[in-house]
Order: structure tokens, then sequence, then C-alpha cells
């Protein structure tokens, strides 16, 4: 079964049915325009015939002459050919010459017969008695050549509603398909984060300007809840930024004071947790910043390969002190376009996660690889790993694995590498890395 999954695929198909259909009513039109005038040049051959030979009783030769003299003298019939042969073909009388014995009955014959005059007609061949064989012949051409001015005035006829139509649909082609492109920008654009984008309303009105119209109020729509739901997250964090770090710097002005090591480690420990909420805030806001989209003027030209080894480099000793090892494969460049601040944030993001979630002596390999155009960023380790269930939860804002429950973290750390990648019109998966957990990034190279 043929899906038209395309505006393309949907034009050439309506296009193909209307040529088909237009081709086989033209030929059906011919056909049946040819058959009516053969069978009424049929009918009058029939009649003049009839009347040449006369009933069964009156065949004498010299009758069918004379009828036959008559018929030739008649005005009606002055473009009806007559040809009176006897048994051996031996032409007795009549107005035509032909190049060859024609077979009984009913026969078509051409210009080929040498009939001068005759582009196209119909012939009927009769006994008339005596042993005599009576020819007649007739146009189905009102003038030389009918045929071919018929021919050129379907294809001329036919000819123009296929243009017409070609013409039409390529114009609703283009007009639909600038519309749609309009509308798939846009929609691209919001996905990059510039939520103030709208389809272009044209002045002339119509139903694509009531869609426009229609679209972009969805669009407001959407951006107004958005708009309510980030700012409620985004004046919480900064609200709650500001007493916290007061609170912080309370907390370590009452640890100067403290008189018992019982008392030290409260207040280092509410500092801690303190840090943890300043930690995550921070997180939080990035995430919103991020999501933004505004980010994306900062884009520009760079090599992937070059940035993952120096972040790699810098992370090298943090990953010893760690008691893990570090491999980097980065073979040819990988140019590509986008944020430098916040692609190396999100390899650190990326090599700090390995470090929390994985035991010492877990080995780290990052890798860049390049396909067409598509460049791909991949950090697998061969620690614990992610069961395949969870893969989505680790992926959600403050989702915490049931592994991880007890450990240090907010549940932002891979939530804002996503962020990052969506910004650059990217995809991340985790997939095994039998043993450990593989991510793998790919970010458009155009």
């Amino acid at each position: 079964m043929i899906r038209f999954r395309s505006l393309r695929t949907l034009t050439l198909a309506f296009l193909l049915a209307f040529l088909v259909a237009t081709v086989g009513t033209g030929f059906a039109i011919h056909g049946i325009t040819l058959q009516t005038i053969e069978r009424l040049v049929d009918r009058r051959i029939v009649v003049v015939s009839d009347a040449i030979a006369g009933v069964p009783g009156e065949r004498r030769q010299a009758d069918v002459f004379r009828r036959m003299d008559a018929a030739m003298r008649e005005r009606d019939t002055g473009d009806i050919g007559l040809l009176l042969v006897d048994a051996s073909g031996r032409p007795l009388a009549g107005n035509i010459a032909l190049s060859r014995r024609l077979p009984p009955g009913f026969s078509t014959i051409a210009r080929d017969e040498g009939i001068a005059g005759l582009t196209a007609g119909r012939a009927l061949v009769r006994d008339v008695g005596s042993g005599m064989t009576l020819t007649t012949v007739a146009e189905t051409e009102p003038f030389d050549d009918y045929n071919a001015a018929r021919t050129w005035i379907y294809l001329l006829g036919f000819g123009s509603i296929v243009l017409i139509v070609v013409g039409g649909l390529v114009f609703f082609v283009v007009t639909i398909g600038r519309r749609i492109g309009e509308t798939r920008r846009t929609v691209e654009a919001i996905i990059d984060g510039d939520m103030a984008r709208r389809v272009p309303i044209h002045p002339s009105g119509g139903e694509f300007a009531h869609q426009a119209r229609a679209f972009n109020r969805m669009l407001d729509r959407i951006s107004d809840l958005m708009a309510g739901i980030s700012n409620v997250s985004s004046d919480i964090a900064h609200d709650l930024r500001t007493p916290l770090a007061r609170l912080r710097g309370q907390l370590a002005l009452v640890l100067r004071r403290a008189e018992t090591d019982a008392q030290r480690g409260d207040i280092e420990a509410a500092i801690a947790m303190s840090d943890d909420l300043l930690e995550m805030f921070a997180a939080i806001l990035r995430i919103a910043e991020v999501e933004g989209g505004d980010r994306r003027a900062a884009f520009a030209p760079l090599d992937l390969a070059a940035l993952v080894d120096e972040i790699a480099t810098m992370m090298q000793p943090v990953v010893v002190d760690d008691d893990r090892t570090m491999l980097v494969h980065c073979a040819d460049p990988a140019p590509i376009i986008g944020d430098r601040h916040l692609l190396g944030q999100m390899l650190v993001n990326l090599i700090e996660n390995v470090l929390r979630h994985t035991p010492p002596g877990t080995q780290v390999a990052i890798g860049v690889a390049t396909t067409g155009k598509t460049a791909t960023l991949s950090v697998s380790d061969t620690g614990p790993g992610i069961p395949a269930d969870q893969r989505t939860l680790a992926l959600r804002r403050f989702g915490r694995l049931d592994a991880s429950r007890h450990e240090h973290g907010h549940g932002l750390g891979l939530p804002l590498i996503e962020a990052i990648v969506r910004l650059h019109r990217g995809t991340i998966v985790l997939e095994d890395a039998s043993p450990g957990l593989r991510v793998v990034i790919a970010l458009p190279r155009d």
C-alpha cells in the first residue's frame, strides 16, 4: 500500500492520476468518435449499396448498370465511390479504381488504396447477382487529413487543460510549501529557545492568515504558561539563594565561636547542607538559562575534539586523585558550531558524574568521532552503570536512582547536560557499556 508521506509525493501521485485520466479520456473520446463516424458511414453505404443491388428478383445485369449509373449522377451520392466487377475481377462500371481486391463485407481503407481524393474511408463489398461484385466506398473524413487535424485539436485542447492544471498545481505546491516552511522555521526557532518567534501573517488574509493567527495564539498561550512555570522556579531559586547565603555566613561565624568538637561537627554538617542547597539552586538557574535559548548568540565554530582534549587534560589530575584512570581517543578534528563554555561545562559534568557514582579503580574512556554531518562524543566507564529501566529517570530533573538515594547530589547533573545538548540540537543516549555506562551525545556539524 502506497503511503503519501510528503507533499511532493502527494502532488506527484495526483499529477500522475490526472494525466492518466486525461490521456485516457482523450483516447476514449477519439475512439468513440471514430466508431460513431464509421457506424454512420457504414449505414450510409449500406443504403446506397442496397439501392444499386435491388431486390433479388431485379438483379439482372442491365438493371444493376442502370441503377448504378443513376446513383453516380445523383447529387447526394456524388462523394460515394462505386466499382462493379465481374467474376474474374474485370471492372464493368464505376467511378473508382482499386489497387487490390478488397475482402467481402466491411473493411477500412486508407490513402494507400490508390483512390483519388480519399484519405480514409470505409468499403462494403457484396455480391449483386449474375457473378458481379459491387464495392461501395465512402470517406470517413469530411475533408483531407481530418483525423490528423482532429488529433491536433485533442492535443491542443487536452494539452491546455494539462498545462493549466499543472501550473495551478505547481502554484499550489509552492504556496503550501512556503507556508509550511514558515511554520517549520518558527517551530525550529522555538525548539532552539526563541519563544518570541511567531509565524508570519500575510496581509492578504485568507485561510493561511487565519491559520497563522490561531497558531500564534497557541504559541502565546504556551509561552505564557512556560514563562510562569519558569519564573516560579527561577524566582524561588533567586529568592532563596540570598537567605541561604546569609545563613551559611552566619553558620561560618558560629563555627568560629564553637567551644567543643561536637558543636563544630554539627555546624560543619549544617554548612555542608547549605552548600548543597546553594549548589542545587545554582544548577536550577543554569538549566533555566540554557533552556532560555539566549546562549545561542554565543555560538561559534569550534573543534569538539580539541575541546575534549583540553578539558580531559585539565581534569586528568582530578581523575588520578580519585583513583581512576582516563583514556581519550580524539584522532581527527570534529568541527561543529556551538557554545565553547557550555560544551566544556558539559564534559566536566560528565567526568564528575563518573567520579561521583563509580568506585575507585574505574576506567573512564572519552572518544570523539565524525560521521557525515554528525559529531559524536562518547563517555563510558567500567562502573556499575544504570539499569535500562531507570535511564529515563536519570535524565529527569531531581531524578535520583535507587542506588544513589543516600549519596551526595541533587539529581540535576544529567538534566543540565541534556539541556546543553538540546540547545545544540543534539541528542543524548544512555547505553550499556558492558560493564558500566556509556553516554553518547550526537551533535550536528552545521
